[in-house]
């Protein structure tokens, strides 16, 4: 009878779930989402929302670095929310400018 192949080592610290969940070694990439979720917000979200943008690039750069630091998801949720935020905020003040010079 074969043998069972072995077993992989078990994680000596055991939070491998939990820093796919929250990525607490990648710090930018957290603050990303928080800040781009945030940014839904409508008073607030033209600085979160460019917060979540630089925020979001410097994540996934820290996550390439270091791929244990993991966060990738969550500074993509980042930059995108921060990039629909601004665009939205830009098509609003374009509309007001146009509804500005015609009366």
């Amino acid at each position: 009878m074969p043998t069972p192949p072995p077993l992989p080592p078990p994680n000596p610290s055991g939070d491998d779930a939990i820093s796919t969940l929250i990525p607490y070694r990648n710090v930018p990439a957290l603050f990303a989402y928080y800040c781009g979720v945030f940014a839904l917000i409508p008073c607030i979200g033209v600085l979160l929302g460019l917060a979540a943008l630089i925020l979001g690039i410097v994540g996934l750069k820290t996550a390439a670095r270091q791929p244990s630091a993991k966060g990738r998801i969550h500074a993509w949720v980042g930059i995108v929310l921060g990039s629909l935020v601004l665009l939205a905020h830009a098509g609003f003040a374009v509309f007001l400018f146009v509804a500005k010079q015609n009366p």
